[in-house]
């Protein structure tokens, strides 16, 4: 019996099999139409199928351009929807597709998609109704090309410079599913307290923030505080803490000072506060501060000090925030999932140009995001902790479906 050919242009059957219901045809065509990106002429690779193809990029991210294109449409000969007079562009003809698409469709699609997975039954993912969350930053070696240095530049000057240029990344991730919402992306001389000014917009009301001592300033911790989440970031030796009151968990209520103050202000402020007067919000912030010690990991003694806008210990105890503070590696392991078990360790971000490293960058983050989520998903139904799911074995079991069974999109 013959087989049928599908109807339309070969490439509108390309898709990412069980990646295709968080990147679903409608939303990317939504995003083709919002970016302006779509070709005005038919192409053998439209707008739609290179986004698919970018994606596919961070699933396959150590092979050639050719073969990621390969396993993408790899299931439509045996499915009977192989076209006879189409073959896999070569990667020039690639490579000038993706320039065609750009870096906006492949943002915004990371903008429209990637959102919080965790669910209110999600092992791990909540502290006293708050949504654990975290920021932090890390650095992407990619190709050593002129236009990439000019761009990103490398890490340090002179002989102690990197041997290739890096692109810095900072982003917020969901703790209990170790997906990443949120993101920025650019020069590696930018630095991560910079880059996450940007981020505000990804965080609300009904999350607690965590957040290394990299990233305290007054300024920026007064930003995201205004957001209406709440924030539990720590705190290095030097920051001032004016002490308030003492609280009954053994934490205490301080403020901590716009910078610049005096120290004979900053006492006065402090006097004031503790007697009943108002904190004056343009130069003063009334914070809870959390110290403690984790002798098991610091047998030297070392002091964590955490500062939180959670004001009240019956709501939250300072041993629960301490203990939640920790969960901010989750960070640290979805970094890790994206550098070493993605893109491969030691491998470059092998774009030439600065535009499709970016791109390129992107589609790693959607990659992760789709195949994090499909862990949660599975997790929630089993009743499990998300962190007990291997990451690589979701890996292998998505590029299984996308190159044997699913690359018809639905």
């Amino acid at each position: 019996m013959p087989l049928v050919q599908p109807s339309g242009r070969l490439t509108d059957h390309i898709g990412l099999g069980v990646l295709s219901a968080r990147f679903h045809r409608d939303l990317i065509e939504e995003v083709i139409n919002r970016t302006g990106c779509r070709e005005k002429r038919s192409r053998r690779l439209p707008a739609h199928v290179m986004i698919r193809y970018v994606i596919a990029m961070g699933l396959y991210a150590q092979e050639s351009a050719e073969e990621v294109m390969r396993r993408l449409v790899g299931g439509l000969r045996a499915m009977g929807s192989w076209s006879d007079d189409w073959e896999v562009p070569t990667g020039s003809a690639i490579s000038q597709a993706r320039r065609r698409l750009g870096v906006a469709p492949v943002r915004e699609l990371f903008d429209r998609a990637a959102v919080p997975v965790a669910g209110s039954g999600t092992k791990g993912a909540w502290l006293a109704r708050r949504r654990l969350m975290a920021i932090d930053g890390t650095s992407f070696v990619v190709a050593d090309t002129s236009a990439n240095v000019e761009r990103f530049g490398r890490m340090g000057s002179g002989p102690a410079a990197s041997a290739y240029p890096k692109v810095q990344v900072t982003a917020v991730v969901e703790c209990g599913s170790r997906a990443v919402i949120g993101a920025v992306i650019g020069a590696c001389s930018t630095g991560e307290r910079t880059q996450a000014a940007d981020l505000t917009p990804v965080v609300e009301p009904g999350m607690l923030l965590l957040a290394d001592s990299g990233f305290y300033s007054f300024e920026l911790f007064d930003r995201f505080a205004a957001t209406g989440a709440d924030l539990a970031w720590r705190v290095g030796a030097s920051v001032s803490l004016g002490l308030v009151r003492w609280l009954p968990d053994g934490s205490y209520l301080a403020l901590i000072y716009r910078p610049g103050l005096a120290a004979e202000r900053r006492r006065r402020l402090a006097r004031t506060v503790t007697d009943g007067g108002e904190v004056p919000a343009d130069t003063a912030r009334l914070v809870r501060v959390v110290d403690y010690t984790v002798p098991d990991r610091h047998p030297d003694g070392e002091l964590i000090t955490v500062i939180t806008t959670i004001h009240d210990p019956h709501e939250v105890s300072g041993v629960d925030l301490a203990t939640a503070y920790h969960e901010r590696w989750e960070q640290e392991s979805a970094f890790n999932e994206i550098k070493s078990d993605l893109r491969g360790r030691g491998e470059v971000v092998r774009s030439k140009t600065p535009d499709l490293v970016e791109q390129q960058m992107w589609g790693l983050l959607l990659a992760h995001y789709a195949i994090r989520a499909l862990l949660v998903d599975a997790a929630d139904e089993a009743g499990y902790d998300p962190d007990r799911l291997s990451f690589i074995r979701g890996l292998r079991l998505v590029r299984r479906q996308v190159t044997d069974q699913a690359a018809i999109s639905p």
